[in-house]
């Protein structure tokens, strides 16, 4: 079994001796106002319960003690995911039907200043980050992710398609909209497992040097470049995208930058600006916001600590208007990754008994949380999935229309 310290729970799941009081009442009742047109039922363990919505009610949440009530009332944002995780509550009913109402039931987000909840990530907290999360071990991600162990948004040309294929078709997207051209030199920050900087080399032979501080990312790709026989196409480098310096006529960047903290934006513009060349162009591709908002504060504790998801603007002003870039073109597949969570999600709950197994039934319920949570965010708009392309404002080498990319 693999230790995941972070993952122990701070609320405990004995069930409540004894009935509840009015003061316990008074407190579900605030818990249901909180999202009140959302047909849930909310119970105590004594069976007490209030109902919200207008419609009969598509699932139970049954709270197993007094402490996971009050934390819920205390602080729903972090609580919510620390009783589910625990066992602390057990819900009845689907479990992204449920998560979908609340959402939809909760008021709209407002707007704050950015520097009310932004994180600098600087090198060391950056690699305790990624071992957080991204070095839990390949054979927990074999689970459940796509046989090229694709960790970012697919691209489903239709809905049918399946997780492989839609996989492949955002790797050939992002090159297509990249314009590589045989000989070209792309540099890619971070890349996972390597799938795409190989899939870059293999298909549309550009020579990539890709970077990530994922030492067991890392060693996978290697061996995989070995392997296929590209180890001289591809090179894998372990280092922080701070430490990158040559010269590149592409530049990359598929998932990370919702790690690297809105204050350090403009050190990966400094990047970008420094090593593309006069003709260059380059992708960010990236979770992201429509107004700023930190990141669900339970997501930040257990499942990806340091995350911020940017808004359009944030990006623009922080990395490409300092910088001599033009903005190309902007797509937004929110839809899309609402699918990809989909098919992870079954996959994973496929897979639940062997990952218990792995770690421990915490564990499972917290990632079961994580992934069910993400594709509702993303169902419901509350989270956008922006690939933006951009160029050297100078150069005249981009597409004349859209469908020329």
């Amino acid at each position: 079994m693999h230790d995941h310290p972070l993952l122990v729970p701070t609320v405990s799941d004995r069930a409540a001796s004894g009935g509840s009081t009015m003061f316990d009442r008074l407190a579900l009742r605030s818990v249901q106002s909180s999202v009140a047109t959302a047909p849930v039922r909310f119970t105590l363990w004594d069976d007490y319960s209030v109902t919200g919505g207008a419609s009969p009610p598509i699932a139970t949440i049954k709270f197993r003690n007094r402490a996971a009530l009050l934390g819920w009332v205390w602080d729903p944002d972090l609580n919510f995911g620390e009783s589910y995780m625990s066992g602390a509550v057990d819900i009845r009913g689907d479990l992204v039907q449920l998560l979908e109402a609340v959402y939809r039931a909760l008021p709209p987000a407002r707007p704050r200043p950015w520097w009310r909840f932004a994180q600098a990530n600087d090198e060391r907290a950056a690699r305790n980050n990624v071992h957080h999360h991204y070095d839990l071990g390949n054979d927990f991600y074999r689970l459940w992710l796509d046989r090229e162990l694709v960790y970012t948004c697919a691209f489903f040309p239709t809905p049918q398609d399946t997780l492989e294929d839609a996989q492949i078709a955002k790797m050939d997207r992002v090159c297509q909209k990249l314009r590589l051209q045989p000989g070209e030199r792309v540099l890619e920050v971070g890349c996972g497992w390597g799938s795409l900087a190989l899939h870059m080399a293999r298909r549309y032979g550009v020579s990539v040097r890709a970077f990530n501080i994922s030492g067991e990312q890392i060693a996978f790709a290697r061996e995989r470049a070995e392997r296929e026989g590209l180890g001289r196409a591809v090179e894998f480098v372990e280092d922080d995208y701070r430490n990158v310096s040559s010269a590149c006529d592409v530049f990359v960047s598929v998932g990370m930058l919702e790690h690297v903290g809105l204050p350090d934006y403009p050190t990966l513009g400094a990047v970008i600006d420094r090593t593309l060349t006069p003709d260059g162009r380059g992708l960010l591709h990236f979770i992201g916001r429509d107004r700023p908002s930190p990141l669900n504060a339970w997501i930040r504790k257990r499942i990806f600590p340091g995350a911020y998801p940017p808004t359009l603007r944030e990006v623009f002003e922080h990395i490409v208007e300092p910088t001599s870039l033009s903005v190309i073109d902007v797509e937004n597949l929110r839809l899309h990754y609402a699918r990809t969570l989909d098919h992870w999600r079954r996959r994973f709950e496929d897979s639940s008994s062997q990952v218990a197994e792995m770690f421990d039934e915490t564990f499972v319920r917290a990632w079961r949380l994580y992934l069910a949570g993400s594709q509702v965010a993303f169902t419901t708009g509350a989270m956008q999935l922006f690939q933006v392309v951009f160029a050297r404002n100078g150069s005249n080498a981009i597409p004349w229309t859209r469908d020329a990319a």
